[in-house]
């Protein structure tokens, strides 16, 4: 027993004497192959490694990286364009003041569509189709407000019908797109009447058989909002 414990011990000795060697013996083996390297390819391997910042962002593009900076969910403001395509020094007319009536077609209609039908009747009003591009094709004479932001648009054309209906908000007071709205309509000839109930201003006119009929509501920021009808047949 005695004689295996000293032979391992031995054999331990033996084993870290040689491992003391072994770094010597390395250093050694690396400086004799440094005189065999190419001192171009030596200075290359020790220059310091150059990076270009321009690129590194394109360096694995795929990967989820965090935002440059927070993002931000600001709105400009609703009036941050106001009159701004409006002509300069244009002298508008002023709206007469409203007529109280019981006139519950705004308040009452929950579409374009029904909107129109109480104004023009039903016949071409359920013909109506909806898109935005019917905002575009209003009639010369009663364009829509510069300002104006169009939320729906329908319309019909053929047949019989010529309708247009067209809900939009602008960035105005309510008397300014009256204004705006009624000297429009006077200059291109229409009649013009102005009434009022519980709020929601109506501006009505006609001419020949063309007319038109817009409903006013202050959003109470600032703003109106406006739903115009436009078309033959008025009533």
């Amino acid at each position: 027993m005695r004689g295996r414990v000293l032979g391992a011990m031995s054999v331990a000795c033996t084993l870290l004497a040689g491992c003391g060697d072994a770094p010597a013996t390395l250093d050694a083996q690396v400086a004799a192959r440094d005189d065999d390297i190419d001192p171009v390819v030596m200075e290359a391997l020790n220059d310091p490694i150059m990076i270009n910042p321009m690129l590194t962002a394109q360096a694995d593009s795929d990967s989820v990286r965090p935002p440059p900076r927070p993002y931000s969910g600001a709105l400009p403001p609703d009036g941050i364009a106001s009159g701004s395509s409006l002509p300069a020094g244009e002298k508008l007319l002023s709206t007469p003041a409203p007529t109280d009536r019981r006139n519950s077609a705004a308040r009452e209609s929950i579409t374009l569509g029904a909107l129109a039908a109480r104004r023009f009747g039903p016949g071409c009003a359920a013909r109506l189709r909806y898109s935005a591009t019917w905002a575009n094709r209003l009639p010369a004479a009663l364009p829509l407000h510069p300002d104006a932001r169009v939320i729906e648009a329908a319309g019909v054309q053929g047949e019989g019908c010529s309708l247009r209906a067209v809900g939009f908000y602008a960035a105005q007071p309510i008397q300014a797109m009256l204004d705006w709205h009624y000297t429009r309509a006077r200059r291109a000839g229409y009649s013009a009447t102005h009434e009022v109930d519980e709020g929601v201003h109506m501006l009505a006119g006609a001419r020949g058989s063309a007319g038109y009929a817009l409903y006013l509501t202050d959003r109470g920021d600032g703003g109106t909002d406006v739903e115009m009808i436009v078309g033959d047949g008025a009533a």
